[in-house]
């Protein structure tokens, strides 16, 4: 069973039983058809709907969705997420994106990203020159540059925070 947040506002959960949706544990008329054009048609309780999917963040399980012209935000929780969170635990805190620091005394030479963009883990972010040679620094984990806080061309010292992530 999911369960679904939608604008931050109102939650359901949902499950599929055998081709028989329950919705809050009620059954409800639904059905739910992907078109060739990327479209989805859906049906519910003899009302028809034209839904696309805006956007997919697999990270923080969202899913931004057009139905009949108005836009959805909708956050789910599958079964784990549920567990997890009775339990007190909470894996989006608990996956707090580390800064990059540098390992060695260099020369920062190039950097290789832009705030706000995405990376997954093992993407170059920065090439440090130390002792003559370039190190490439890679991503540990994926996520999102959240500053840059070294330019090109700096010295920087052991530990000195290059990149903040999020």
């Amino acid at each position: 069973m999911l369960q679904v947040t939608v604008n931050d506002k109102s939650t359901y959960s949902i499950d599929n039983n055998e081709g028989q949706w329950l919705v809050n544990d009620t059954n409800t008329d639904l059905d739910i058809c992907p078109l060739p054009n990327g479209m989805i048609s859906i049906l519910h309780n003899g009302r028809s709907y034209a839904a696309i999917i805006e956007k997919v963040d697999r990270k923080n399980k969202e899913v931004t969705v057009r139905v009949n012209g108005q836009i959805y935000t909708t956050t789910i929780k599958e079964p784990i997420d549920q567990l997890l969170t009775n339990m007190g635990l909470d894996l989006k805190a608990m996956q707090k994106a580390e800064p990059v620091k540098a390992p060695m005394p260099g020369m920062v030479l190039k950097v290789l990203v832009e705030p706000g963009q995405q990376v997954n883990k093992g993407d170059g972010l920065i090439v440090l020159e130390a002792m003559k040679m370039e190190n490439q620094l890679k991503a540990a984990a994926p996520g999102v540059v959240k500053a840059i806080k070294v330019a090109e061309r700096t010295a920087v010292d052991k530990g000195t925070i290059l990149i903040e992530m999020e």
